[in-house]
């Protein structure tokens, strides 16, 4: 009896050991199955780190190579006194300088405000030929009166000459006791759709100041329209920059104003040289004065080549 039932007893055992195997080998292949799951479960996370790191590092490289262009603000004192504070004698020396147009003469009523004759300005500040020609128009009309409140921007970065250093006349104020000055800034330099975001919106009278002037016969029909156009007094008018803005080409406003002084620097002799010009014919308006400027060599020589034009 009992010889039988060892025999029995035994092949019992033999299956629940198999069974217990079988169980014991289930679980670990089920945690086994739970650890590839959650490693590659780990790796894709990883995987979807990186990328997300990687597109930010894009995105952040992107944005050091073309950055998003800014409002304006504040000039800093450097460059304030830079531009404002230009010397007579660096100014007399330079003469001409690299300037490549003189003011045009027109025929027109007089333009002047509170008396006295008017500067208008009508540009924009994504406009690099606008950044290009406000330098000398400042350090021109310094001579002239004061300024306060001098903007510091840059032109489009994604237009010519992109990212130019430049002032904008948008909030800056100018005082005088011979002349007049209006600056129109158009637009930002801030894309908005197909265009900039609008900035300063120019009176009528303006406007058809800049219609009729900026225009032939005055200049080539494919130019028409172009800005920067300034009418000096309705007796001149500048349409575009009087100098290449690839000479600000990688520059700070800093460096830029800090060159003025200095008759041997490219950036000085096309500044500097476009500011006498203007200078020569806002001493055409304002009879000569005052006589420390008006009278300097320079400046009546190139009334000269000025008024020749006519």
């Amino acid at each position: 009896m009992s010889s039988k039932a060892r025999p029995t007893g035994t092949a019992a055992q033999r299956q629940a050991r198999v069974a217990a195997m079988r169980a014991a080998q289930t679980r670990k292949a089920r945690k086994a199955r739970q650890r590839r799951a959650w490693w590659i479960s780990g790796v894709a996370v990883a995987l979807v780190v990186v990328v997300i790191g990687v597109l930010v590092a894009v995105k952040v490289s992107s944005g050091r190579d073309t950055p998003a262009a800014v409002a304006s603000g504040p000039a800093s004192a450097a460059v304030v006194q830079g531009v404002t504070g230009v010397p007579a004698a660096t100014l007399a020396k330079i003469g001409a300088g690299s300037a490549q147009k003189l003011p045009t003469p027109i025929s027109a009523p007089a333009l002047t405000a509170d008396g006295k004759p008017r500067v208008l300005y009508i540009g924009a500040e994504y406009c690099p030929y606008c950044a290009a020609e406000r330098w000398p128009m400042v350090v021109a009309l310094s001579r002239f009166g004061t300024w306060s409140q001098l903007q510091a921007t840059s032109s489009s970065a994604s237009d010519v000459f992109p990212r130019t250093p430049t002032l904008s006349f948008h909030g800056s104020a100018y005082a005088s006791d011979l002349v007049s000055f209006t600056g129109v800034e158009e637009t930002t330099n801030i894309a908005s759709g197909n265009g900039y975001t609008p900035l300063d919106t120019p009176s009528a009278a303006d406007s058809a100041l800049l219609a009729r002037y900026d225009a032939p016969p005055y200049l080539d029909a494919s130019s028409a329209g172009a800005i920067p156009f300034v009418d000096l007094g309705g007796k001149y008018m500048i349409s575009g920059a009087s100098y290449s803005p690839q000479v600000l080409a990688g520059r700070t406003r800093e460096q830029v104003a800090a060159t003025l002084t200095d008759p041997n620097s490219p950036i000085a002799t096309a500044i500097d040289g476009t500011a006498n010009a203007i200078t020569a014919a806002i001493c055409e308006l304002t009879n000569q004065k005052p006589t420390t400027v008006c009278n300097e060599r320079t400046i009546t020589q190139l009334q000269s080549g000025i008024n020749a034009q006519r």
